[in-house]
């Protein structure tokens, strides 16, 4: 006896389908698992940009994005703007891949004295203002948590770290980056993290 092809054809992907989703269930239960894992570990504490936007920086900040994050504080007079000028020289490579592939992070280790109008001021005047690049600041006790998860809390804000952490959070790979590298390779580096995505 003959079967109609149509009917082995839907035979077969009836046998197809309960593995595939199973495989398409296991895939987003383990983006979700890692979702929920970032989110504990970087937090979701409210921050707010130099706006004065309330952001949660897990899920509005990092989620999904390949990032450049710096620590400064607007009273420096030495190492930050300086910092500031290499990512703009770096920003100025990436031209509009800044904001769309790559996402820029200054946050304040002086978040006391930096209020949102303080990190409008000092990144407009390092020509720093840009789509793609928030200064965050906030809750003293928000970001000194959030600045120890990432490795670079230090109680004297004049003794600060000044590497650059570029990471992928989604593919979890991140790296330190010296501000003392040529910006061209800065934006190389970045680009190779987006790549990843």
């Amino acid at each position: 006896m003959q079967y109609p092809a149509r009917l082995l054809l839907i035979a077969a992907l009836a046998l197809l389908q309960p593995g595939a989703w199973a495989s398409a269930t296991d895939t987003a239960a383990a983006a979700a698992t890692h979702d929920e894992e970032a989110r504990a570990y970087f937090s979701d504490l409210p921050l707010l940009t130099q706006d004065g936007e309330e952001v949660r920086f897990y899920t509005d900040v990092l989620k999904d994005k390949v990032v450049l994050i710096n620590f400064i504080f607007t009273n420096c007079g030495g190492a930050c703007p300086i910092m500031t000028q290499v990512l703009t020289n770096v920003m100025d490579l990436l031209g509009e891949e800044l904001g769309q592939k790559i996402h820029f992070i200054s946050i304040s280790i002086d978040p006391e004295r930096d209020d949102p109008p303080a990190m409008k001021a000092f990144a407009t005047k390092q020509d720093a203002d840009h789509p793609g690049w928030l200064w965050l600041t906030g809750e003293k006790q928000n970001v000194d948590l959030i600045v120890k998860k990432l490795g670079q809390y230090t109680e004297d804000v004049e003794t600060h770290s000044t590497l650059f952490l570029a990471g992928n959070v989604r593919t979890k790979h991140w790296t330190k980056i010296t501000p003392r590298m040529r910006p061209l390779g800065i934006a190389e580096k970045l680009r190779t993290l987006a790549e990843g995505n």
